[in-house]
This record gives structure tokens, sequence and C-alpha cells, in this order.
């Protein structure tokens, strides 16, 4: 069983080496290293695998809306060159280009809204269709058997379902906690079947994606608020047993803390996920700096190793971020008993 899980991690980085378009091997040394930042960040086109000179590439809508010109529909091939698929804006189509970084521009500098379905956002599709399928199937194996043991996704999401409502939602928030288990099942299985998907060879990027993380902080954000009590409130503005010339640092301090808390969501879960993918794509780009059979298998060896660990980090950025919002909405939540002091 060891031996054909470690030929399975072998194969699989065998594979990210494969489609980390091998082109990059005879150009310099940023061109070595330029595809680790194209796979990380978003694109209007989603690049699978370079073979030979053949780009594998599905190209995705460009929606944009301006005031003089109103909604328009573009396809992303209409802005970049039809043999090496660069963009840049001496290819611009209808007034407008996408440039070398992917973003999108109008020649005549005038303004508009991009509504444009990205590489991250088909992904986040992906998610949501899958988290619903799963979802819907445990849902109608419980509506026809019963109590009886779960089977397909039933045996995946149920001791998910136990895990989160007993051990995250119950203990980090309280009596008040059944109501939120819905949010917090769902901002799991979002941001780990998102984590575990950005690891396949070709995927996008999504959870190391700073706009997805912002979301899913000003959610959480949100949702505590609106569900904070008095004492919560009373917490921030007039912190009990503080004197009042305190209260003239310490509800500065309570105030930023509102926004700080969600901000530290955001960036730890957008910093370890890009931070992984980086490291990964790194130790590719090693082997077409050097060029060499020796840095080829320590390359592959550390980046299987890495890929292993990548799978945990998945699971806790997706604990984490869950646990801390829990904790968060508790704090929000929970009723205090005051003794009245004279």
């Amino acid at each position: 069983m060891t031996r054909k899980l470690l030929a399975l991690s072998l194969l699989f980085s065998a594979i990210l080496l494969t489609l980390s378009n091998p082109t990059f091997a005879s150009g310099s040394e940023e061109d070595k290293t330029s595809f680790i930042m194209h796979h990380v960040k978003d694109s209007h086109e989603w690049h699978f695998a370079t073979l030979g000179h053949t780009h594998i590439t599905l190209p995705l809508p460009v929606i944009v809306y301006s005031s003089d010109r109103g909604l328009e529909f573009f396809s992303s091939t209409n802005f970049q060159n039809h043999e090496t698929h660069a963009f840049g804006e001496e290819y611009a189509y209808e007034g407008y280009f996408i440039d070398e970084h992917d973003h999108l521009g109008r020649v005549d500098g005038a303004s508009f809204i991009e509504f444009s379905i990205t590489k991250n956002v088909v992904m986040m599709f992906i998610v949501m269709i899958l988290l619903a399928w799963v979802a819907l199937s445990a849902a109608s194996h419980y509506k026809k058997n019963g109590s009886a043991a779960p089977k397909g996704a039933a045996s995946l999401i149920e001791p998910i379902v136990i895990f989160v409502r007993d051990e995250i939602a119950h203990k980090s928030i309280g009596p008040k906690y059944k109501k939120f288990v819905p949010y917090l099942l769902t901002l799991f299985l979002f941001i780990w079947f998102g984590n575990l998907l950005g690891l396949m060879p070709g995927a996008a990027n999504m959870t190391g994606n700073i706009g997805i993380t912002f979301t899913l902080a000003i959610l959480t954000f949100i949702l505590t608020n609106i569900n904070g009590n008095k004492d919560y409130w009373k917490h921030v503005f007039m912190t009990p047993g503080v004197p009042i010339p305190m209260l003239l640092i310490i509800v500065p301090v309570e105030i930023i803390g509102l926004f700080t808390k969600p901000f530290a969501l955001m960036v730890r879960l957008f910093v370890a996920i890009t931070a992984g993918h980086i490291v990964i794509l790194g130790f590719i780009a090693l082997v077409f700096i050097f060029e060499s059979y020796a840095i080829g298998v320590v390359s592959t060896l550390m980046v299987t190793f890495i890929n292993i660990i990548e799978l945990l980090v998945a699971t806790i950025q997706a604990y984490v971020f869950t646990l801390f919002t829990a904790m968060y909405i508790g704090s929000a939540v929970a009723e205090h008993a005051h003794d009245d002091h004279h």
C-alpha cells in the first residue's frame, strides 16, 4: 500500500512537471519562473497545459458594461494573438484590451464595469456545484433510508456535519449554536473543497485569491455584528470595569478590533494557500533553471512531499477559518451575568 501511494505521488508530481509549460525551458530565467505568478493569479482564460507549441486552454467570457455602449459580451480569444495566446494592448478588440498582467482596459480610457467570468469564478462555480451535489445526495440518502448506515456522499458528509456541529459550533458559540451550523458547515466545505481542488494539476487557485477570502471575511463580519447582543456592544463602547479616562484608549482599540478580526481571517487563508502553491511551483521552476537530471529528481521528491503537506494544510485552513468564525459569533451572542456594584 505504501509503495502504491508513493508511486501515485511521484506520478502526480510528474504530471505537475509536465503541465508546467515546458516552453520555458529554453527561455531566460525570468521566463522560466513567470509561470508561477501566471498560475496563482486570476485569468481571463483557463490554461491547462502546453504540449509543444499547442496551448490547451479554455476561453472564458469577457462581460463589460459602460454607460455609452451598454452591456457587451466577448470571448477572451478575441483579445490575444492566436498563435502565441499572448495578451496585449496591440491585440485590442472592439475598443477593449487585456494587458500582459491580465487586466482589462479600454483603448480610449473611458470607464466601465467588468463582470467577466474569470478562471477563479469558474472554479467557484465548480466548488458550489460539487458542494450542492454532495449535500443533496446525502439528504436524499437520509430521506430514503432514515437512520440507516450512511453510504456514498452521506458517509463523507455525516462525520463532517457532526464535527462542525459538536466540536466547532457548540463549543465555540454555546446554547445558541444551532442557527449558525448551516453557515459554518457551508463555510468549512466551501473552503475545504476549494483548497483540495486547487492542488490538482491545471486547477485554479480559488482560495488563494484575495477577493474570495475578502468576501468570506466580510460575510463573517456581517453575521457576527448583526447578531451581537447588548453585552457585546457594551463591551465595545463601554467596557465594564474600565475607568472612564481609559475608555478614550480602549474604545478605539475595540472598534479597530471589529475590523482586524475578519482582516486576519482574510489574510491567513490567502497567504497560506498562495504560499503553498508558490513553493511547489518554485521547486518545479528549478528543473528548468538548472536543466539537471539530479535537480529534477530532488525537485520531484520535494514537490511530492510538499503536496502531501498541502493536503493537510488544506484541511487545517478550512478548520481554522471556520473555528475563528464560530468564536467571533460566540463572543457576539454570549450572555454575561453582571453583579451589582455599590
